[in-house]
């Protein structure tokens, strides 16, 4: 069964999976999953590493509507989160999208000690992947989920985040075979 969403949403959603090679979006099947599992989990507070032109963050601001939640998330560069916050809106999500510009470790390290989300999804600097997972284990809840994208893609990359997410007893994770692969960990 496919997602519904508005004319709006859908048409916006068409138009930027035409430029996901440009933005390095993520493929629709892992939006898809992205959306049910955040649905599944009833995930009220969302970190999004990377949000590009905003192709994920509908994904997953539409499914934390339905929940009730919030996503908060990071670009880097000043002119994809322009072009993010203008999708935002246009999809009607920007009323619980706290988007944040810099560099991920930084804005995640200005975090205060009670910032706490259900559910991260990390998608910028390959090499980074493993800073990302150590900055953010202090700002998990207790059953958070982290899903990592370009895992296989980019599998010498990611290497030493697979290494961390393995070594650490918190986690449980699995290796999903989508486009690009992800890296779907469970802490509980």
């Amino acid at each position: 069964m496919d997602i519904i969403f508005d004319k709006v949403t859908t048409e916006t959603l068409a138009e930027l999976e035409k430029t996901q090679k440009d933005f390095w979006n993520i493929p629709r099947k892992t939006a898809v999953l992205i959306n049910t599992f955040i649905k599944m989990m009833g995930v009220k507070s969302a970190l999004e590493i990377g949000t590009s032109n905003g192709y994920s963050g509908i994904w997953i601001a539409k499914a934390l509507k339905q929940t009730g939640g919030k996503l908060t998330t990071i670009e880097f560069y000043d002119k994809r989160q322009s072009v993010a916050i203008e999708n935002f809106k246009k999809c009607g999500v920007d009323d619980i999208v706290r988007p944040l510009q810099g560099s991920a470790c930084d804005v995640i390290e200005s975090f205060s000690s009670d910032e706490k989300f259900d559910f991260v999804f990390i998608d910028a600097n390959k090499r980074e992947y493993v800073k990302y997972f150590e900055l953010i284990k202090p700002h998990l809840t207790e059953k958070a989920l982290i899903v990592a994208d370009n895992i296989t893609s980019h599998a010498e990359k990611v290497q030493t985040f697979i290494d961390a997410v393995d070594a650490d007893d918190e986690f449980q994770y699995e290796i999903v075979e989508v486009p690009g692969g992800i890296l779907v960990a469970y802490r509980g």
